[in-house]
C-alpha cells in the first residue's frame, strides 16, 4: 500500500512539474512575441551590404527606404543620424561626415519612403545640418575607397525642444540622458572609377 501512495505521489508531482514547466515556457514564449526587438532595416540593402547606387552622388543621391519596428516602451521621439566614420579614407579616417540629421520624429512613425521630401516626413519631425551645412540626406559620395554608412536611430523617452537646425553634436547633446535603445543598419559603398 505504501508503495502505491509513494507511486500515486511520484506521478503526481512529475504531472505538476511538467504542467509548471509548459506554463513558463509559454509565458516566456508570449512575453519574447509580446516585446520585439528595436530594429532598423532598408528594403534598398541589408545590414552590412551595398548601398545601390541610386542612393548615392553617382545615382539620384536620394535616401533610401528605411523601416524600423520594437520601439522600446516609453518612447517619445526618435532621432536619425547617418553619418560615415570613414571620412575621407578608410585606410586613414580623420573624421566622421554627417550625411542626415532628423529628430523629434513621432512614436507612431514606422519609418521613412525612399527619396522622402522635407514635406513628407512625419508630422513633427524637425531638420539638423549635414556636413555640406544643409538639411536633407545627402548620400554616399566617398573620395577614395569603400566607406561603411551608420544610418543609426534613437528612441528617446522626450520630445526633444525646437533646436533650429542643430548640428549632429547639438543634438548629441540634447538627447544626453533622454535614450532608451538605439539600433544600426550599416551600408557600404565605394566608387567605381
Amino acid at each position: 500500500m505504501n508503495d502505491l501512495r509513494w507511486r500515486l505521489a511520484a506521478c503526481l508531482s512529475a504531472t505538476v512539474l511538467a504542467c509548471a514547466g509548459a506554463v513558463a515556457s509559454d509565458s516566456r514564449a508570449w512575453k519574447g512575441a509580446a516585446t520585439m526587438s528595436f530594429a532598423l532595416t532598408s528594403s534598398a540593402f541589408p545590414h552590412q551590404g551595398e548601398i545601390p547606387k541610386k542612393y548615392t552622388c553617382d545615382g539620384a543621391d536620394v535616401s533610401p527606404p528605411l523601416d524600423w519596428s520594437g520601439l522600446p516602451e516609453g518612447t517619445r521621439s526618435l532621432v536619425l543620424v547617418v553619418d560615415d566614420p570613414d571620412a575621407p579614407d578608410p585606410k586613414a579616417p580623420k573624421m566622421t561626415w554627417v550625411h542626415w540629421v532628423l529628430y523629434n520624429l513621432p512614436p507612431t512613425a514606422t519609418g521613412l519612403p525612399e527619396a522622402v521630401p522635407p514635406e513628407r516626413l512625419p508630422a513633427g519631425t524637425l531638420e539638423g545640418l549635414n556636413d555640406w551645412k544643409r538639411t536633407g540626406c545627402g548620400g554616399p559620395c566617398p573620395p577614395i575607397g569603400r566607406h561603411r554608412y551608420f544610418h543609426k536611430l534613437y528612441a528617446l523617452s522626450a520630445l526633444l525642444p525646437d533646436l533650429g537646425r542643430p548640428t549632429k553634436a547639438k543634438l548629441e547633446e540634447a538627447m544626453k540622458g533622454k535614450v532608451l535603445g538605439q539600433v544600426e543598419l550599416i551600408g557600404t559603398y565605394q566608387r567605381s572609377r
